[in-house]
């Protein structure tokens, strides 16, 4: 324990001293300089900042907060409704239909702009109302947040202080704050006292073992080199073990922690979805301009039509715009997202962000808390000549115990427990021993220790000693041998022997305790540390830390769903390649971010492509592996909940953290969970990649189907003497169309399309839709054949109101046939029970028979066809679904290169529209 010695109160007090802002600005304005604070001593600090061991008076807390300002983290500011819903516009197919509506409206066709409009209002909703749900729902969590803290107060200069849980904002430099077991650091302070004191800091430094801290009157002159000074504690920290009492020097925007929203811009470049829906987007955004133009010069040069054709190339063009894409995208995302958010806890604050996680076949992820929880273990205990002997953990839950029940502040660590819980399963009875006492857990000497008397013996006490293997050698002389029946001197070669054991166990991914005991005479006085010598080394107690329930289950998923997993932890190698090889998952090459530091670009990428594991790294060391897979082509996820944690979280594809993560951390974050668990990610990951399997559905059916539609519409312009379809005509189609289609979100993806990574690749639905679009084309073409003959037949038929209706009518039945074929639902043997698709097919063959012939076909002028049409309509139709069908397959076994598995083309043609990267 250390401490400063007993100061009066300043000179001055109850004033703020004339250089406190530059006492403020030194230990601020940014980022905390540890070099500002331990070159002064704590008497020295506490002057400069008119303070003292007993506190602040409430006249000087009440007037440095109002001129500092309170002690928050800056946050985001939340994003108001309308900010959100014009940045929905920001979707390149958003932007185009507004300018299709706009272009519409121009030339006075109305009710083409008017559903245009309605439909970027819709998507604009859509997308600003999921994003807003996120948003309340990342305001709840943050209210889990602890906001109270320990603060020694006085009402006026003479009075006595008192301890107050005041809020956390509510602190202010110059406060003395107490610090507990479990205690959040409210803000940063010099230790003033330590006893025994140990941090949690893995917010800040990534390191999963406790800190330990002591209070250090630092002279002038002292070594400031020092990164994480021992006499500082940070905010977004935690203790675990021991007290201390701190001085605040740093608080709100001033402390280390809010330093990370100060960092390098946040933005990340382009996700895999705006990769992915953006280079399809431009792709037809480029034919779609070249359109307009190219219908009005062919119709000018060989019909001698002037700009009464603008209204029809206008149609022709938004007929080739997936229109509804935005409102696909947007519906199918924000469903998946709703889905999570109420079955798994899972939070998506981006809804782009869950196609993302579909596409991810990279996870990086820490080891502690993810794939191990925050206990160890005992896994053996074993003599000095490493067999087995319960023994040495019968001692060591021994010293746990007393070292427990006779300490001032009981605070039991995860050590002490998992050798209790071990001991206890093996009948260990502690009580059997009297308690005389202890010396707790010191984190200088690395060790603890029990003084107990054993039954039958009251001349003598037992010194009963747990701690670091180093640390316990040094005091020991004597070794056991024989199996407990004897001593023997430990000698150096001895001593060299049980070193190299010990660091052959901590490579093979285990934490050892050594564990010895020595015999004294009764003190009068209590018990030192220059005690502790002349030991008799019993033996060592090997932990490992206990896995994740979940973990094994959910690494297996995500194998199988080709999604590679990299544990990036600032750990020992073999403790995390250990936690590997327990939970099934091959450890390969492991390497540490030391190896790694030389590399760049493609070579970082294939050196930690080869590995799963690496070790001891940073906060630097994980984004820049994390950037150069990303650079490599790899879509990839990181989860991580520390402040160290962030630049990784703005590196990856999609940032991934639990509740439990600091807010900076949340707020960075793209996707939030409600615990930190695989199980989670993976359904997480699912959940993506079925949005994404009923997004590729809509854009292969709606642009082959659209493409189709166009090229029948060109040329059918360009030989008939009038409009192949009036725009009122293609306008009730696209209604029909855009209804029907809008059930391809609600869609049920069958279970091959969660099982790789759904990328959508631009280049592969170019050639998918270019190949059914001709296939399309040719059955309007066959239609119109079929048509001219039906009008040659039949004498008497208006030919343009007749053709209008009858190509109508197969525009629709060719529509729901390619959404049977080409969608992603469940196969046929699957799908007995009628989904949304099913009833939309319905819908749209139901309006396709039956407009043509009711009452409101003269308003559309359309008149219905005779039966001969319907006769051969069949023959046509049947023979469009046997080439569909037959090109289907013949393209997913080409894209696949393989036959078709399970007797389903299914699986093949979402591996080749929505594959991986290697599809």
């Amino acid at each position: 324990m250390s401490s400063v010695p007993e100061i009066t109160a300043a000179p001055g007090a109850g004033q703020v001293p004339p250089d406190a802002e530059a006492v403020r600005a030194e230990v601020g304005a940014g980022t905390v300089e540890p070099a500002a604070l331990t070159a002064l001593t704590s008497l020295q600090l506490l002057r400069r900042l008119d303070s003292g061991p007993r506190g602040l008076t409430e006249a000087q807390a009440e007037e440095r907060l109002a001129r500092c300002g309170e002690n928050t983290v800056p946050s985001w500011r939340p994003v108001s409704w309308p900010r959100r819903f014009l940045g929905a516009l920001r979707d390149p197919f958003t932007t185009v239909l507004l300018c299709l509506g706009l272009v519409s409206a121009a030339v006075a066709s109305w009710g083409t702009a008017c559903v245009i409009m309605t439909l970027v209002v819709v998507s604009c909703a859509l997308r600003s109302g999921g994003e807003h749900q996120a948003g309340r729902a990342m305001a709840a969590l943050q209210e889990l947040v602890a906001t109270t803290a320990t603060v020694q107060r006085r009402s006026a200069a003479d009075a006595p202080p008192q301890l107050r849980e005041l809020p956390v904002d509510q602190l202010v430099v110059g406060d003395v704050v107490r610090l507990g077991p479990g205690d959040l650091v409210p803000a940063d302070v010099r230790l003033l006292r330590a006893n025994g004191l140990t941090v949690h800091q893995a917010a800040l430094t990534g390191e999963s073992a406790p800190v330990p801290k002591r209070a250090v009157d630092a002279p002038p002159g002292t070594d400031q080199d020092a990164p994480e000074p021992p006499h500082m504690c940070f905010q977004g920290s935690s203790v675990a073990t021991g007290s201390g009492t701190g001085l605040v020097v740093a608080t709100g925007a001033d402390t280390r922690f809010a330093a990370a929203y100060r960092g390098p811009a946040r933005r990340r470049g382009e996700t895999a979805f705006d990769r992915s829906v953006h280079g399809i987007a431009w792709t037809l955004i480029r034919f779609m301009l070249l359109t307009p133009p190219l219908v009005l010069m062919a119709n000018a040069a060989l019909r001698g039509r002037g700009l009464e054709t603008l209204p029809f190339a206008v149609a022709v063009a938004v007929g080739l715009t997936p229109e509804m894409l935005p409102v696909i995208v947007t519906t199918a995302l924000a469903r998946g997202a709703s889905l999570l958010a109420r079955t798994s806890g899972v939070i998506v604050k981006r809804l782009p962000a869950l196609h993302d996680l579909g596409a991810i076949d990279v996870l990086c992820l820490d080891k502690t808390g993810t794939l191990t929880q925050d206990r160890p273990v005992v896994v053996r205990s074993a003599g000095p000549d490493g067999a087995p002997d319960p023994d040495v953990l019968h001692w060591a839950a021994v010293n746990s115990f007393w070292t427990i029940e006779l300490a001032e502040l009981p605070v039991p660590d995860a050590l002490d427990e998992a050798v209790l819980t071990a001991a206890d399963a093996r009948g260990t009875d502690p009580l059997e021993y009297e308690g005389i006492a202890a010396l707790p857990f010191d984190p200088m000497v690395r060790m603890s220790t029990a003084v107990i008397r054993r039954p039958g013996r009251h001349g003598t006490h037992t010194l009963v000693v747990k701690g670091a293997v180093e640390d316990v050698l040094e005091r020991c002389g004597r070794l056991l041998t024989g199996g407990g029946g004897g001593e023997t001197a430990l000698d150096e070669a001895a001593r060299e022997r049980l070193l190299r054991c010990a660091a052959e166990e901590a490579d093979g991914g285990f934490r050892l305790l050594a564990v010895a005991r020595g015999d004294r005479r009764p003190r009068l006085g209590g018990y030192t540390d220059g005690d502790v010598r002349g030991l008799t080394f019993l033996g060592f107690v090997a932990l490992s830390d206990e896995l994740a329930p979940s973990a094994a289950d959910a690494l297996r998923v995500l194998t199988e769903r080709q999604v590679a997993v990299k544990v990036l932890t600032g750990d020992h190698p073999g403790t995390a390649a250990r936690a590997c090889r327990d939970l099934g998952l091959p450890p390969g090459e492991v390497v540490t971010a030391g190896r790694l530091a030389g590399l760049e670009g493609p070579a970082l990428a294939e050196a930690v492509g080869a590995a799963t594991v690496v070790a001891r790294c940073t906060a630097q060391d994980k984004a820049r592996i994390v950037a150069a897979l990303r650079a490599d082509g790899h879509t990839t996820g990181f989860l991580g909940d520390g402040v160290n944690d962030l630049p990784a979280l703005q590196a990856a594809d999609v940032g991934i953290c639990p509740r439990g993560a600091v807010p900076v951390a949340r707020e960075g974050a793209d996707v939030v969970l409600a615990e930190k668990d695989l199980t989670a990610i993976e359904r997480a990951i699912t959940a993506g990649r079925h949005a994404s399997g009923n997004i590729a559905a809509y854009l292969r059916i709606t642009l082959s189907s659209n493409l189709g539609n166009v090229i029948a519409m060109l040329a059918a312009g360009l030989l008939l003497p009038f409009l192949p379809m009036l725009p009122a005509q293609v306008l009730v189609q696209n209604l029909c169309f855009d209804a029907a289609q809008l059930s391809l979100a609600f869609d049920r993806p069958t279970v091959g399309a969660a099982r790789r990574p759904a990328v959508l690749r631009p280049r592969v639905f170019l050639r998918f839709i270019t190949g059914f679009g001709l296939i399309n084309a040719v059955a309007d073409l066959a239609t119109f054949g079929v048509l001219a003959f039906v009008a040659h037949a039949t004498p008497g038929t208006d030919s343009p109101t007749m053709f209008h209706a009858g190509w109508f009518t197969e525009n629709l039945l060719t529509q729901g046939m390619v959404m049977l074929l080409l969608r992603t639902g469940r196969r046929a043997a699957e799908g007995r029970v009628v989904g949304p698709v099913h009833l939309a097919v319905t819908g749209l063959a139901v309006v396709g028979l039956l407009l043509p012939v009711s009452p409101v076909a003269p308003l559309l002028a359309m008149s219905a066809p005779p039966p001969l049409y319907y006769l051969l309509l069949s023959a046509v139709l049947t023979l469009y679904g046997a080439a569909l069908a037959f090109a289907r397959m013949r393209y997913a076994r080409r894209e696949s290169g393989e036959g078709v598995p399970d007797g389903s083309p299914e699986r093949s043609a979402e591996h080749a529209l929505v594959g991986g990267q290697n599809a």
